[in-house]
């Protein structure tokens, strides 16, 4: 009886374990992986981005340091405060991401440059912070093209010749506006003056990388945009700015970290192909007949892992007991229609086994077993039951 029981345990076994659970293992690893791989190629290269104090190929220190050769002094700055304390006539204002820049800091900066009267370069001005810095400008979709032919009267543009200006592309209907570098009939590089101060939008940052600045007339380019006055306060917009928090106008999404949106639509598609591996299939299981004869023995025990794999242990025991209950029946001279009915069935095996101390109403209808080695002991003392019966 042991090596029976021990064949047709329906207790899960860790190979049964390691089966079910592979495929979502293989998933975790497979998203974890490709987490790890687009962190990587975002911030691969990206380190001191513009910033004028890193040589790595997307900074700006080769700039600075052209610069600082022909009397241009560079400042960095990453509050919107300290940009606003030193703006003046005699200082360039360039702002690296105006786009991070809250609404309240674009109209503080705006004033800050309008009443210093000095020049304030945008780089890569987009829609969230062209109409504030620039209001009359209209940001545009980004060329297709990066290296530009000049095209305009603008002295700078005329000296430094095709630039990598490729980038976002501007409208406007002001006046006193030279556009340059234009794609598709719009311009990458506007310049709109003011009185004694202006304002230059550039479409695309490629002439200010130190990896670029040596490609065609982006440094000639660089220089002149960033070094017609002795100071240059370059503002790298940080998340540690405090300005930022005093803006009462921020929506809910704008307190959601950057790449909220990528990462929702890489738990979206988990959450599809968890839904379509784990599915079940939809409507009832068809009956067919089979067009081999299978042994018995091995419908036996592929029912068994059924039931097993679906921790129906009531239902196991309801099927063994019924079982014994109808085999039962003939044995002790119970017609098949009192089979199942235990004041007809049980009176009947008692008579036949007088000796008996088994407790017959909970082994032939007791509750269901509370776990899979309780469901074997039934099946065992069923069994035995059976055996004695016929020996009787």
């Amino acid at each position: 009886m042991t090596d029976t029981a021990a064949s047709t345990s329906v207790s899960t076994t860790p190979r049964q374990v390691w089966t079910r659970s592979r495929g979502l293992l293989l998933g975790f690893v497979v998203l974890l992986a490709a987490g790890i791989a687009i962190a990587a190629v975002r911030s691969g290269g990206h380190h001191g981005r513009l910033d004028p104090r890193s040589a790595d190929p997307y900074g700006s220190r080769a700039v600075s340091e052209l610069l600082a050769d022909r009397g241009v002094s560079t400042r960095v700055v990453t509050t919107s405060r300290a940009a606003e304390a030193v703006t003046g006539p005699d200082t360039t204002l360039l702002i690296a991401t105006p786009d991070l820049l809250t609404k309240k800091q674009q109209s503080s900066l705006r004033n800050a440059a309008q009443q210093a009267s000095g020049r304030t370069v945008l780089v890569a001005a987009g829609k969230p912070s062209v109409d504030t810095l620039s209001p009359g400008v209209r940001a545009e979709q980004p060329s297709t093209k990066t290296t530009l032919r000049p095209a305009c009267s603008l002295p700078a543009a005329q000296r430094a010749g095709n630039a990598d200006t490729g980038g976002i592309r501007y409208s406007s209907s002001l006046p006193r506006t030279t556009s340059c570098y234009s794609s598709e009939g719009l311009p990458t590089l506007l310049r709109i003056s003011s009185g004694r101060g202006d304002t230059v939008l550039l479409g695309a940052p490629d002439i200010l990388y130190n990896d670029r600045l040596d490609e065609h007339g982006n440094a000639s380019l660089a220089l002149q945009l960033l070094g017609s006055r002795p100071h240059l306060v370059w503002y790298l917009p940080s998340v540690g700015d405090s300005s930022a928090a005093d803006s009462g106008d921020r929506s809910f999404f704008d307190l959601i970290p950057s790449g909220w949106s990528w990462a929702a639509l890489q738990l979206s598609v988990a959450a599809v192909l968890a839904a379509l591996w784990r599915g079940r299939r939809l409507g009832p299981l068809v009956q067919e007949r089979l067009p081999v004869t299978i042994r018995a023995s091995e419908a036996v025990e592929g029912r068994a892992r059924l039931y097993s794999k679906a921790r129906a242990r009531d239902r196991a025991a309801k099927a063994l007991r019924s079982a014994t209950r109808t085999r039962l029946a003939p044995l002790v001279g119970v017609p098949h229609a009192g089979a199942h009915a235990p004041e007809a069935l049980l009176p009947a095996v008692s008579a036949q086994l007088p000796d008996s101390s088994e407790d017959l109403q909970s082994l032939l209808f007791g509750p269901p077993p509370p776990d899979d080695a309780a469901l074997i002991t039934l099946a065992d003392r069923l069994d035995a039951l059976e055996r004695e019966v016929r020996t009787s």
